[in-house]
């Protein structure tokens, strides 16, 4: 079968045949559950993802599905849209770095609430999640993501549907055909552009929860009937042709059953765009060197073309776009600790010392030494001149954190313990999801996640929002 004639149904055919389903593939679900889980606690007591949740309550009523962090429960779809905002809420969720998308933050609050409501095993739940990674890696990698990225598409609210519905249609034991329509109704849920790296605002918090939402919407049409366009990814107009200028739908099939998106995938140890990721390393090894941030006179730092373009923000605007800022990252690096979520909070941003050493930063530079291996392999280089004209340089290719440089075992536990463990219980959380593959009722999961209502900020509305 070739791409063009026929990738998608490929894909869906290969995606329903469990065969190749591993116990290292259940591992890798296990981990990428845990870290998810444990950002999206956090997240959840973000305004943003609030204001998520109350619109999840107002429009999806009672439920059974847990919105995680407000001690509530709704319908399937609002649950994967609060819980999905909730673990994108603070750029601490995973990625996976071809495809510039977050796959957890998607695909984990999808099962959840599908899993929840349809009465899933254990088993069942680390399928799922598996499937809906390589589901939207692939997709993702399939558009052409820097052209894709770069024409102002956010891939994470893109390709995610697709993870989305791959992953409830797998708990729905949806056929080929079925999980053909399921991925061809998703492609009309697609939605998402990086206006917010531009001008601000809050819509990069929600393309997640959107995403979960819209391919479990689209798993559940499929399951009731409702035909998806057979070409809804590789047709004239499917997804991969219409949102890109640079398709490569071979991507969609090349590879099945050898090459695995749950092997790809990178575990943030900052709270920040992992695009700016090396620039950070960069500094830290700097630091670390004995590069004194108060003789600095002059910063210059080279990039890929996607982060010139979309990185380059005064960090000291919101929480974003300090998050999103390469050159606020680079003075974090010097004089903060990027790897603490505290270091984003709207108190810290505003510190005096971080917007001085942010100004000394040049325009970041595009090189085409790191275009080269974007978004495979992710490069910065930094160029820091102090006071005593000695220039300092770091360059570094695959960040702390991605397949080619991966967190060990302590660092994983560190990043846990900051963002989570001041609302649930992370070791007991850890001991469910090791024996989920085990569980045929995994009703620990769903006590493990009933997270105590944060308090953070002031109380949101309970009933209607005024005017509606």
């Amino acid at each position: 079968m070739t791409a063009d004639a026929g990738a998608g149904a490929a894909l869906a055919e290969f995606l329903t045949d469990r065969a190749w389903m591993t116990s290292r593939h259940r591992r890798r679900a296990v981990g990428f559950m845990l870290d998810t889980i444990a950002c999206l606690v956090f997240g959840a007591g973000q305004p943003w993802a609030r204001a998520a949740a109350h619109h999840a309550r107002r429009s999806g009523g009672d439920g059974p599905c847990a919105i995680i962090g407000d001690g509530t429960a709704t319908s399937a779809a609002m649950a994967a849209f609060a819980n999905g905002v909730a673990a994108h809420a603070f750029e601490l969720d995973d990625v996976h770095e071809e495809a510039i998308s977050h796959p957890g933050a998607v695909v984990v609050p999808a099962v959840l609430a599908a899993g929840r409501d349809l009465g899933a095993t254990g088993p069942q739940l680390l399928e799922a999640v598996v499937i809906g990674y390589e589901a939207m890696g692939r997709v993702g990698i399939a558009v052409g993501p820097p052209a894709h990225m770069r024409a102002g598409f956010h891939p994470t609210g893109q390709s995610g549907v697709f993870g989305a519905a791959a992953a409830v249609g797998a708990l729905l034991r949806l056929d080929a055909k079925g999980l053909r329509d399921a991925l061809g109704l998703a492609a009309s849920f697609a939605s998402g552009t990086t206006e917010f790296s531009q001008s601000g605002g809050m819509s990069k918090r929600l393309h997640a929860g959107r995403a979960a939402e819209g391919g479990l919407t689209a798993a559940f049409l499929a399951a009731d009937g409702v035909e998806g366009p057979a070409g809804g990814l590789d047709g004239r107009y499917g997804f991969c042709r219409i949102f890109t200028t640079d398709p490569r739908l071979d991507l969609l099939t090349e590879g099945l059953g050898r090459r695995w998106m749950v092997d790809e995938i990178t575990v943030k140890p900052y709270a920040a765009c992992s695009d700016i990721h090396p620039l950070i390393d960069a500094a830290l090894q700097l630091r670390a060197d004995g590069v004194d941030p108060d003789r600095i006179v002059a910063i210059d730092a080279e990039v890929p073309t996607k982060a010139a373009e979309q990185n380059a923000l005064d960090g000291t605007a919101s929480v974003l776009a300090a998050q999103y800022s390469g050159p606020f990252n680079i003075a974090a690096a010097f004089v903060a600790d990027p790897g603490d979520p505290a270091t984003y909070a709207p108190d810290r941003i505003a510190d005096p010392r971080l917007a001085e050493l942010q100004a000394k930063v040049a325009p970041l530079v595009a090189c085409a030494e790191f275009d080269a291996t974007y978004a495979w392999k992710l490069g910065g280089r930094l160029r820091v001149r102090t006071d005593d004209s000695i220039v300092h340089e770091r360059t570094v290719v695959g960040q702390r954190g991605s397949m080619h440089q991966r967190l060990s075992d302590e660092e994983l536990e560190r990043k846990l313990r900051r963002v989570a463990a001041d609302r649930i219980d992370v070791a007991a959380l850890r001991v469910v999801l090791d024996g989920l593959a085990d569980d045929p009722e995994p009703s620990g999961l769903w006590n493990a996640i009933d997270v105590t209502p944060t308090s953070d900020g002031p109380p949101l509305p309970s009933g209607p929002a005024p005017g509606r």
